[in-house]
């Protein structure tokens, strides 16, 4: 079971800022690597069942998240499903919304930034989908089996982060009608909230699920992006490894000293402490 994303999110809304509330973001960064990443594998996917000759969607539906499949040890579907578009022109307007998306945000946020929203919005899509699927039994209601494909994930956890960060942000419509950034959002929002009570609930949590995880990644992640967290971690973590180093040799010459006669002292750090200027005077 699939379904067509070409009609949701901003394919009918653009950020207007400006003179030209028709130009398009700049295409840089992290925005240019996402678009150019789909378009590859729109692209690659076609030209795979081209020459391979397999059945249309052969591949799509290995690479496109599957609960069922995924639960039985097809774990790289969560990463491949967002690169996975059947559709040309689903296709065309998913990529224009991306563009929008990761072109405003890239103005005032780091490339890693953008590109950690991306990821976590369409990990948490493909979370709240294996949820539903997971407990579905268990609530008494059947969930059908879905296969996910597509960026609509990452481009609806993008549009809530700008309705909750840059709420005054004006949208153009269908390209005509002005709507505030934070209200679009919720008017999406809503429409996935009345999906749950439809035949389409699996899609609508799912995409429930990407907004969350937008909501969750722009609340904990840190602003000078999660790599400078890490480099600044391993740093950290080299230097407890020196500080460790430093108190051992302290210990040890602790011991010698004493075999000498002598008794010296270190603090917490391995830095000696002398008792009175004489012996700061020999010893440093």
């Amino acid at each position: 079971m699939t379904r067509d994303r070409s009609s949701v999110y901003s394919e009918t809304a653009m950020p207007r800022s400006g003179a030209s509330p028709f130009s398009f973001p700049a295409f840089r960064g992290a925005t240019r690597l996402l678009v150019v990443a789909n378009l590859a594998a729109f692209f690659g996917l076609l030209v795979f069942n081209l020459l391979s000759g397999a059945t249309a969607g052969a591949l799509a539906g290995a690479l496109s998240f599957q609960p069922y499949a995924f639960l039985h040890g097809w774990l790289w579907q969560p990463l491949t499903y967002s690169f996975i578009h059947t559709s040309i022109t689903g296709t065309l307007f998913e990529l224009i919304s991306l563009w929008f998306m990761a072109g405003f945000l890239e103005q005032m946020h780091r490339e890693s930034w953008v590109l950690g929203l991306y990821a976590a919005s369409v990990l948490g899509t493909a979370a709240a989908a294996l949820a539903i699927y997971a407990v579905s039994g268990t609530l008494g209601f059947g969930a059908p089996e879905v296969s996910l494909s597509g960026c609509f994930g990452g481009i609806f956890g993008m549009l809530v982060a700008i309705g909750v960060l840059y709420g005054d942000m004006e949208f153009l419509l269908f390209f005509t009608i002005g709507i505030k950034a934070r209200y679009l959002a919720a008017i999406y929002g809503l429409i996935s909230i009345a999906m749950l009570f439809g035949a389409q609930r699996a899609y609508a949590f799912a995409e429930l699920g990407g907004a969350l995880a937008g909501v969750l990644f722009i609340r904990t992640a840190p602003k000078r992006g999660v790599g400078f967290v890490a480099s600044e971690s391993l740093y950290g973590l080299r230097n407890r490894y020196y500080r460790w180093k430093r108190r051992r040799a302290a210990k040890k010459f602790e011991v010698y000293m004493k075999s000498q006669g002598r008794t010296v002292r270190f603090d917490g750090q391995g830095r000696q402490l002398d008792e009175d200027a004489d012996d700061k005077k020999r010893w440093n």
